[in-house]
């Protein structure tokens, strides 16, 4: 008679997710070094209405003061810094996952923006910034006749 057994392997796929995770880190510079300056990108929701863009970014653990928005020749560049939480002493981090140093994210409006009247808001650790249509540019439905 056959018996089927489970057999347990020494590894488990979280000790492989480690070293997979330490191997990209030291490809990538990161890591739990607290003085590396990594650049990150903000996660972003763009969202599109008949008379606006509004681009949202998570940007958590920012002031207003730490970012910058620039829009020149129809690209929207943000960008800022976010800063490291300093070891306490006798602390070691074993794991970092948060993202510290410097962000920048751009994108490209299309012609029918009005760059005069862009306007932006930091609230909770989200940037929402408001991006109008030009009146020649928003979306009308025509009557079939």
């Amino acid at each position: 008679m056959t018996q089927l057994t489970r057999r347990t392997s020494n590894r488990t796929v979280r000790d492989l997710q480690r070293e997979v995770d330490s191997i990209f880190d030291q490809f990538f510079g990161r890591g739990s070094n607290d003085d590396a300056s990594t650049v990150w990108a903000p996660r972003t929701d763009l969202s599109e209405t008949d008379d606006a863009f509004r681009l949202r970014l998570d940007v958590p653990g920012t002031t207003k003061d730490d970012i910058t928005i620039n829009l020149q020749n129809n690209t929207l560049t943000v960008s800022g810094e976010r800063s490291s939480e300093r070891q306490k002493e006798g602390e070691e981090y074993v794991r970092v996952e948060r993202a510290f140093g410097n962000f920048h994210r751009t994108f490209t409006l299309p012609d029918a923006v009005d760059p005069e009247s862009v306007e932006a808001t930091h609230e909770e650790g989200v940037l929402t910034i408001h991006v109008p249509k030009t009146k020649t540019s928003t979306r009308r439905q025509i009557e079939i006749q």
